[in-house]
């Protein structure tokens, strides 16, 4: 099979498409044929070597995508060749194909593409149980989503809207803050304005009930713009480390930091299909829309990274194996 694998740290031209060995399933297992494959800041930093990564290489990066089952171990019930098949939590992606645990494959409806399930799983169930469980998002709550117009934020945007929040958004310019308004956010301020202010304006001086921290040096004006007895949820440092928490200031405030890590939630089949089915049924219903994605060949994977390295992108990015196909 092909695949896009690199040998050393460093940046998107370390990546080199060629052919290597076909996986080799175990009972447990099915073979995946890739029609489409998410592309996540998680792949930078395992292809900087910020994040460690077992075995030796060649390395292969990826960990969400989307397909056809081409073979079944001795193991496997309840799954025929030539069911549509995705998965948020496997890794190896970036490959024609992938082996996928029992436990780690989601049934994929008819209703649902290729190309839309590798887009919504991994950023919406992080948005899922953002919504649902580091702070569960009520009628006529106010929500404040930073990077709003990132894939994370946008989904955050409309489930909060579908919970009955009122959504203030952060993005860093006025083209982002188009995105994350047309995903649903009442209002939306730039990190270049004076934004805790507005926010507390915004919120008649109260502050919001909630903010989804994913910057991380943004920290404390989060706790700025949060109401007495509100809620922080950190869950991300993409713009640096977070300041040192003092907790007798949340003692004094009476609010609450909590931290989010998906794998934390996504600990069985049972919590994956169960979440997954939530967007899926919410896409079918029109409640959650998933913008359309940036997609680029398998083998034009160092460009793939450079472009999510810009940070230019509103919406997903996605990576199609030549045997891959837009559906």
């Amino acid at each position: 099979m092909k695949a896009l694998v690199y040998e050393t740290f460093g940046g998107p031209e370390v990546l080199d498409y060629r052919e290597i060995a076909d996986p080799i399933i175990e009972p447990n297992e099915v073979l995946l044929r890739m029609k489409a494959i998410g592309l996540n800041f998680a792949d930078v930093y395992r292809r900087k070597g910020n994040y460690h990564l077992e075995g030796k290489p060649p390395y292969i990066l990826g960990y969400e995508g989307a397909g056809i089952v081409e073979r079944i171990g001795a193991d496997i019930r309840g799954i025929q060749i030539g069911d549509r098949l995705a998965f948020a939590d496997v890794p190896f992606a970036n490959a024609e194909l992938v082996a996928v645990p029992m436990d780690k494959a989601i049934p994929l409806p008819e209703t649902i593409s290729f190309e839309e399930a590798s887009s919504v799983l991994l950023q919406g169930l992080t948005a899922h149980y953002l919504t649902q469980d580091s702070y569960a998002v009520k009628n006529h709550d106010v929500v404040l989503v930073h990077a709003a117009a990132g894939g994370v934020g946008q989904l955050l945007i409309q489930i909060a809207k579908l919970f009955g929040g009122k959504v203030i958004g952060l993005t860093s310019s006025k083209e982002k803050a188009v995105a994350a308004k047309e995903a649903g956010a009442d209002c939306v301020f730039l990190y270049s304005d004076d934004w805790k202010l507005a926010v507390l304006e915004e919120t008649d001086g109260t502050g919001v009930d909630v903010v989804y921290e994913s910057v991380g040096s943004t920290l404390m004006n989060s706790f700025a713009a949060t109401r007495v007895g509100g809620t922080v949820v950190f869950y991300g440092m993409a713009g640096g480390d977070p300041v040192s928490i003092d907790p007798r200031m949340l003692m004094d405030t009476s609010k609450t930091l909590t931290g989010g890590d998906l794998w934390n939630v996504l600990t069985s089949l049972e919590q994956r299909v169960s979440r997954s089915s939530d967007l899926f049924r919410w896409m079918e219903e029109g409640k959650v829309r998933v913008s359309k994605p940036t997609t680029f060949a398998l083998h034009d994977g160092q460009e793939a990274h450079r472009y999510l390295e810009s940070r230019k992108s509103t919406g997903k990015i996605l990576l199609i194996p030549l045997n891959g196909e837009s559906i």
